[in-house]
C-alpha cells in the first residue's frame, strides 16, 4: 500500500523528495507530518528547527536550487505558529510558490491554480489529523486540477491557456534584474485598496479571508493605538516598519521591526506606537472586536511618559 501511495502522492513520473523546516511553533507539526511522509515511503530531508524567517528561508533556498529538469521532484514543507511567516520567507527565493494552507480546499486551489511547490502550515490553527489531511490532498492534486475556485469544475480553455504560461513566467519573477514582490501575503493586497480604521486615526486594514479570519494592516508613522483588548488571541507578523506593544496585563513591552512576530492573548489589555509607516499580516478566530479601555488622548501621554522613562 506504500509504494501505491507514494506514487499517487507524486502526481509525477519523477520521485519525489520533500525539505522540511519548521520553528518552535510548527515544530510538533512538522514532526508529525515528517514521520507520516516517511510513512508513505516519500524522501524528507528534514532541516530541523530554527527561527521562522531561517527556516521559511533555507526551505525556500534549496527548492530553488533544485533545476525543473532534476531527475527528482523537489518540493518544501514548512511550518511555523501561523503558517504565514515561514511562507514570506520560503517566497523570497525564485521559483519557489509557498502557499500556506488551512484546509484541504486550500491545498487544491494552490496546486491547481498556482503549481505551488511549498506547502505552509499552521502549528496553532491545524491538527495532525487535519494537516495530514492537508498535504495529502496538496501532494496528490495536478496542476490545473478542477478546484473550488472554480466549483471544482474543468478550468475552461482559456484559463488553461493561460495557466500554461504561467508556468513559464511565474520562474522568472525575482531573478536578477527584475524588482517583483515575492512576498505571499503583500501579492495578496497589491492593488487592493485597504479599508480605514475609522475607530483609530492613521490605521487601515484588508480582511483577506474569514473563519479563521486573516487581515493586512497598515498605521502611518506617529499613529498610536490606545489601550484596548480584543475577545479573540491574535497572531502577528511585522512586514515593514517598527513599533511597540506595550501589553498592560502582563506587564511587558515588545519592540517589534520587519519579521518580528507577536501573539497577543484573548482580554490582554494592550497600547501601540508607530515610529514608521508601518505594515503587518494579522490572523484571529471569530469576528472582528475591539474594545477601548482608555480614549486616544490618554493612550498618547501614557506612551510618552513610558518613552520618556526608556530614554
Amino acid at each position: 500500500m506504500a509504494a501505491d501511495a507514494t506514487a499517487t502522492a507524486t502526481t509525477t513520473t519523477r520521485p519525489l523528495k520533500i525539505i522540511a523546516g519548521a520553528d518552535d511553533f510548527g515544530t510538533p507539526l512538522k514532526d508529525a507530518l515528517v514521520s507520516h511522509l516517511r510513512s508513505r515511503n516519500i524522501q524528507v530531508q528534514d532541516l530541523g528547527t530554527s527561527s521562522y524567517y531561517s527556516a521559511g528561508a533555507e526551505v525556500g533556498r534549496l527548492v530553488s536550487e533544485s533545476s525543473s529538469s532534476s531527475d527528482v521532484d523537489v518540493r518544501g514543507l514548512v511550518a511555523c505558529g501561523t503558517g504565514a511567516g515561514v511562507s514570506i520567507f520560503a517566497n523570497k527565493f525564485p521559483g519557489v510558490f509557498a502557499a500556506t494552507c488551512l484546509t484541504p480546499a486550500d491545498a487544491i486551489n494552490a496546486r491547481s491554480i498556482n503549481n505551488s511547490n511549498v506547502l505552509a502550515v499552521s502549528g496553532k490553527s491545524s491538527s495532525p489529523e487535519s494537516a495530514i489531511e492537508i498535504v495529502d490532498t496538496w501532494l496528490k492534486t495536478p496542476f490545473k486540477a478542477p478546484c473550488p475556485a472554480n466549483d471544482n469544475k474543468p478550468w475552461p480553455e482559456e484559463i488553461h491557456s493561460f495557466l500554461d504560461n504561467s508556468l513559464k513566467e511565474m520562474p522568472e519573477i525575482g531573478k536578477s534584474g527584475t524588482v517583483q514582490d515575492t512576498c505571499a501575503v503583500c501579492c495578496l493586497v497589491k492593488n487592493r485598496e485597504l479599508n480605514p480604521i475609522d475607530i483609530i486615526p492613521g490605521g487601515s486594514m484588508k480582511i483577506l479571508r474569514e473563519s479563521p479570519t486573516s487581515a493586512f494592516v497598515r498605521f502611518k508613522a506617529g499613529s498610536v493605538e490606545p489601550a484596548h483588548h480584543h475577545t479573540f488571541g491574535h497572531d502577528l507578523v511585522v512586514i515593514e516598519g517598527k513599533k511597540s506593544v506595550w501589553n498592560l496585563t502582563k506587564e511587558e513591552r515588545y519592540d517589534l521591526t520587519v519579521g518580528d512576530y507577536l501573539f497577543t492573548p484573548a482580554g490582554d489589555v494592550h497600547r501601540v506606537k508607530y515610529y514608521e509607516d508601518t505594515e503587518f499580516f494579522i490572523k484571529w478566530d471569530g469576528h472582528w472586536d475591539m474594545f477601548f479601555d482608555e480614549d486616544l488622548e490618554t493612550g498618547k501621554i501614557a506612551i510618552e511618559k513610558e518613552l520618556a522613562k526608556s530614554n
